[in-house]
């Protein structure tokens, strides 16, 4: 039996968790779910997105699945997802950019990986005003935080077979700190002398996504090239609906889909779960059970190829007929 911990978040995230549970449970795999609420249903009752009990249940537990939160733009409360990763040190978020079968996109066959540093960057917040009229953000980068995710990169692209890792940077005009990101991943890459190592600029890594995507493998960028980068390359393959991702640190990992909250589709039945449950496929494979997360994986592929597909990818079937569909395969 595992005890994981499942946070629903806000807007369409109870809805998309709670179809990846019923999908997990119907693979047999024995789980006790310990659900823990975050978002705005505990601001509104305690001032804050996420109480301090989150983080020690989710360090008990070890494991999560979660759902997205929603963030105010410009004023309001911070990000909970931002607080979660840097509270619970979760330095690297994978974000696997895979091909569906049937399922309308710009590319067909394509498997990438993205690996993004999730802890520091320019989502450390740190803003201030100068004077009125003037703001600046400040960027940390740090030699640890650099060398850390270099390292899960490689030893990543080791562990699955993956032939070359690409550093994505700025530091031809951030020469230190983007400097500094880079330097670390050049050292590390000498360790591993049998996967092909590369740079590219982030804007001319953007502009090779939209043209060429095969000729990457698994790329490696701190936080908030990872964040744009790891969305345009859910376009590529049909949206941010088909999209997982997980979030590692050291003993504990939140498994969640790439997409936000999209407050605007709560509720209404129509949200695509494929994202979150692929998310949840992530998760069993973390555990051990590889077996059951292949069958979803499957299911998923079956599903789709009888047409069933939520609005964002061109149908009309609803979250709960998806759900319902993936489970009676399994």
């Amino acid at each position: 039996m595992h005890k994981i911990t499942w946070l629903p978040g806000d807007g369409i995230g109870p809805e998309v968790t709670g179809s990846t549970i019923k999908v997990i449970n119907a693979t047999g795999v024995k789980i006790d779910w310990e659900r823990v609420e975050i978002g705005e249903k505990v601001l509104a009752e305690s001032g804050k997105p996420l109480t301090d009990d989150v983080f020690d249940i989710v360090k008990k537990n070890k494991i999560a699945i979660k759902g997205p939160t929603t963030t105010p733009i410009v004023s309001g409360h911070s990000s909970a997802n931002v607080a979660l990763r840097k509270g619970l040190n979760l330095y690297a978020c994978v974000r696997p950019i895979k091909s569906i079968s049937d399922i309308r996109s710009l590319y067909k066959d394509l498997d990438i990986v993205v690996i993004r540093e999730n802890t520091e960057g320019l989502y450390t917040g740190k803003e201030q005003e100068i004077v009125p009229g003037v703001v600046e953000c400040l960027k940390i980068v740090t030699e640890q935080a650099s060398r850390k995710i270099a390292r899960f990169a490689f030893e990543y692209a080791k562990k699955e077979g993956r032939k070359k890792v690409t550093a994505v940077h700025k530091a031809n005009i951030m020469k230190m700190t983007d400097g500094l990101f880079l330097s670390c991943v050049r050292e590390i890459s000498k360790d591993y002398p049998k996967i092909q190592y590369e740079e590219g600029i982030v804007d001319s890594t953007c502009m090779q996504l939209v043209t060429n995507p095969y000729q990457y493998d698994v790329l490696v960028m701190g936080n908030l090239y990872g964040d744009i980068i790891s969305d345009l390359c859910a376009g590529l393959i049909g949206g941010l609906g088909v999209a997982p991702g997980a979030n590692f640190g050291d003993g504990c990992a939140i498994f969640e889909s790439v997409h936000g909250s999209a407050p605007d589709i709560a509720g209404k039945n129509i949200a695509n779960p494929i994202a979150s449950i692929l998310s949840g496929a992530l998760m069993l494979r973390y555990i051990g059970e590889d077996f059951a997360a292949k069958r979803i994986e499957d299911a998923i592929k079956r599903v789709v190829k009888q047409g069933m597909l939520t609005k964002d990818l061109g149908g009309n079937s609803k979250t709960d007929q998806i759900t319902s569909a993936i489970e009676k395969e399994l």
